[in-house]
């Protein structure tokens, strides 16, 4: 399917693929109509907010979406739910609140942004203090390692922050009997995962366990500078 990208796109035959955009790249390729739905700014990044947080209004939104124009927040949801990612839902009172979350449609977008911040995390480098917020490691732990129902109890202790893994399931705070605890700075907690360097970080219990969730992220590809 990858070979005909360059045919231009007369039809598409799911309806998921005709919702409304500003732009569309007019080919019938499954990447180019991706990119049609979710290749616009920030789309990605509400789409990494619902991952992270799972429902959230408006408002919620755009206060974590720094830099983001309320018109362009409210197209890109309008293109986002258009397009069967997301959903609106209002909450039973006494909330009474009209959330936004992901359809198990959008959900298919987890493992694809799992890559993708891996791939990007090599561009970053360590974080340094300010670029960090608290509750960072939760949204972290989710994004870093892939749902695995069968993923050993890991609590993480990074810095002043403490989140655990349970049955592949990321929660806060720490946990009864975890099989092994990792504690480390947030500069070790990158080199953890993105250069899978244990040493970087300190594990009591069984380092095995560690090992086991580190097996489940993408292989490492190394970031060459042009020109080296």
């Amino acid at each position: 399917m990858l070979a005909i990208c360059k045919l231009r796109l007369f039809f598409c035959k799911f309806d998921r693929y005709n919702a409304p955009v500003a732009k569309s790249y007019d080919q019938y390729c499954p990447i180019a109509c991706a990119l049609d739905l979710v290749g616009e700014r920030w789309s990605l990044l509400i789409v990494r907010e619902l991952l992270e947080e799972r429902e959230l209004r408006y408002s919620d939104l755009h206060a974590r979406l720094a830099g983001c124009g309320t018109n362009i927040l409210a197209a890109r949801l309008k293109q986002l739910e258009a397009g069967g990612v997301i959903r609106r839902r209002k909450l039973p009172p006494p909330a009474a609140s009209t959330v936004y979350e992901l359809t198990e449609y959008g959900q298919g977008l987890r493992l694809v942004m799992h890559q993708l911040a891996h791939w990007g995390a090599r561009m970053m480098g360590p974080p340094r203090a300010e670029d960090l917020e608290d509750g960072w490691l939760v949204g972290a732990l989710r994004m870093v390692f892939p749902p695995v129902s069968t993923a050993p109890s890991v609590e993480f202790r990074i810095g002043n922050e403490v989140v655990s893994i349970v049955n592949g399931d990321v929660c806060e705070g720490p946990i009864d009997d975890p099989v092994a605890v990792v504690t480390g700075d947030a500069p070790g907690f990158y080199h953890l995962v993105v250069d899978r360097d244990v040493g970087a970080v300190s594990v009591h219990g069984d380092a095995d366990a560690l090992a086991a969730l580190l097996e489940t992220l993408p292989p490492t590809v190394a970031l060459v500078p042009a020109g080296s």
